[in-house]
């Protein structure tokens, strides 16, 4: 069995302490402007680096300065602790 889907009550006391983040659906996305563009390459290193450690990777859009994060584990169809875990890596790692 995988990682449990978080409940309604559980993904509203985690959003509570992820005050960046938002529901989309089924994933919770964190829009991030980075000084310069080389400023944001390297946030999106810092977060891969942490995102292998944890075994959990972001969906990461870059629009030059413009870093857009999107979580969801996929292999349980939805919002989980792991989500909300490397949200606050996340959090952290940009600041």
């Amino acid at each position: 069995m995988g990682t449990p889907l978080l409940s309604a009550p559980e993904l509203t006391i985690a959003l509570a302490t992820l005050p960046e983040w938002s529901r989309d659906g089924d994933a919770i996305t964190r829009t991030v402007q980075a000084p310069s563009f080389l400023a944001g390459i390297e946030t999106v290193r810092k977060v891969a680096t942490a995102a292998e450690v944890a075994d959990h990777h972001p969906d990461i859009d870059i629009r030059w300065r413009t870093l857009r994060f999107t979580l969801s584990t996929h292999s349980a169809g939805g919002l989980t602790a792991l989500d909300t875990a490397m949200a606050h890596t996340i959090d952290d790692l940009v600041g």
